[in-house]
């Protein structure tokens, strides 16, 4: 274990956020960030507008607006008026001028949250450790020789470190999972193909969702109200069933710790379920690299070669490589997407949630960061992405600091299991 920890300030929640005016809140946000340790604020931080702008937009918030009050930082996939979108790399804002406000941006607004910042992120977000060549690792906010995760990595990081209440970030095969796990944070991981994924930057159309995180159950509950509307009323207690990290990944470290937190909400799941379910997961991580790092090639196609110098040299490579994927490799893993979300049909006949560890270790030292620690990841976060599920994810105490996270899947994006699992899982 880590006993390296940095002090950082706590995270304010909404309530205490709400509690300042527009300009001590604007200053606050600013305090804050100038407050971070540098080689932190260089990895997390991608734009952020003057205090002065940022509280009258405070200011102007319709007093009836559930999120007034609440300044938030928005993962630099997205596009805001007047900041580049860089999506984590050194040369996309020169190729692609933003001329439009993202949906999610527009939708914030409405409902009351000013735009404190953009965020940076894994190069095209294509990784889950928080490395960036162009803008630095973005290191845990509160365990030195520690990453935050990835590729929502500055999102969570600021949070995390008490700059802003909450932060929009992606997931695509885990990218609000792993770093919510990482950073001791709640997170929401929508769906595929909804309008505020729609027009971001695009690493898979297939799977690639937004989300959003926040440091404490009582206000991600009020983020889903508000980004969701209301859940409906559940008719009984809901039906679960957990996982053991063991399960998927026999030695997994976190696997007694994530165990014990999932007790609280779900019984082990039957061996009948759990060899179902681990059956129709059989190479989905392969599936998803297939599936997710073609799209990323067409993405990328023009890009490759003029460019070359410009990317990270391992991501360059995989969405190079990905060019030579035949049609029939595609139809394959086509094929186990769809026996994946058979399986969860079939499971969610007699259930109404699964939950299972977001990851099988802790926060990664950049010696950690490695493709098998990338793989095993990914064996715990593609069930989900090959799905198109919605999670929510809670996070674990593992002592002297460390965190994991539990992933509650279910069937609908605003399926009332969250609210519960919310109630449970607050301290």
């Amino acid at each position: 274990m880590d006993t390296n920890i940095r002090k950082t300030p706590d995270p304010l929640p909404f309530a205490g956020w709400r509690a300042l005016s527009p300009a001590a809140a604007a200053h606050e946000v600013r305090d804050r960030i100038e407050a971070l340790d540098p080689a932190l604020r260089a990895a997390a931080l991608a734009w952020m507008p003057g205090a002065v702008h940022l509280a009258g937009e405070l200011a102007a918030a319709p007093a009836s607006a559930p999120l007034r009050g609440l300044p938030y930082l928005l993962k630099d996939l997205f596009d805001a008026t007047g900041a580049p979108t860089h999506a984590g790399s050194s040369f996309l804002a020169n190729l692609r001028p933003v001329t439009k406000e993202s949906r999610i941006v527009t939708d914030l607004r409405a409902r009351g949250a000013a735009l404190a910042g953009k965020t940076h992120m894994v190069e095209f977000a294509a990784g889950l450790t928080g490395e960036n060549r162009a803008y630095g690792d973005c290191p845990h906010p509160r365990l030195a020789g520690r990453l935050s995760g990835g590729s929502s990595s500055g999102s969570a990081a600021l949070v995390s470190a008490g700059v802003a209440p909450f932060a929009i970030g992606t997931d695509t095969g885990g990218s609000v999972r792993v770093p919510a796990a990482f950073c001791g944070l709640y997170g929401y991981r929508g769906v595929p193909g909804e309008p505020r994924i729609a027009d971001a930057f695009p690493l898979s159309q297939t799977c690639d969702t937004a989300g959003w995180f926040a440091a404490n159950s009582g206000d991600m509950g009020e983020l889903l109200d508000a980004l969701l509307g209301p859940a409906p009323a559940p008719g009984r207690e809901p039906r679960g069933v957990f996982l053991r990290a063991a399960d998927l990944l026999p030695g997994a470290p976190v696997d007694a710790a994530c165990a014990a937190a999932a007790e609280r909400l779900a019984r082990p799941a039957p061996p009948d379920v759990r060899d179902a379910l681990l059956a129709s997961w059989r190479e989905a991580v392969d599936a998803y690299v297939t599936v997710v790092m073609g799209e990323a090639h067409r993405t990328h196609a023009r890009w490759l070669e003029s460019h070359r110098a410009d990317y990270d040299p391992a991501i360059w490579q995989r969405f190079s490589d990905a060019g030579r994927t035949t049609e029939g490799q595609f139809a394959t893993a086509r094929a186990i997407f769809v026996r994946v979300r058979a399986g969860f049909t079939e499971f969610f006949r007699g259930h109404d949630f699964l939950v299972l560890p977001c990851a099988p270790m802790p926060a990664l030292a950049k010696a950690g960061c490695t493709p098998e620690a990338r793989r095993a990841i990914l064996t715990f976060t593609t069930p989900a992405s090959l799905a198109g599920l919605p999670c929510l994810t809670v996070p674990v105490a593992l002592g002297e600091g460390l965190t994991a996270g539990l992933q509650i899947l279910a069937r609908e994006p605003n399926s009332p299991v969250f609210r519960w699992a919310l109630r449970q899982a607050a301290p």
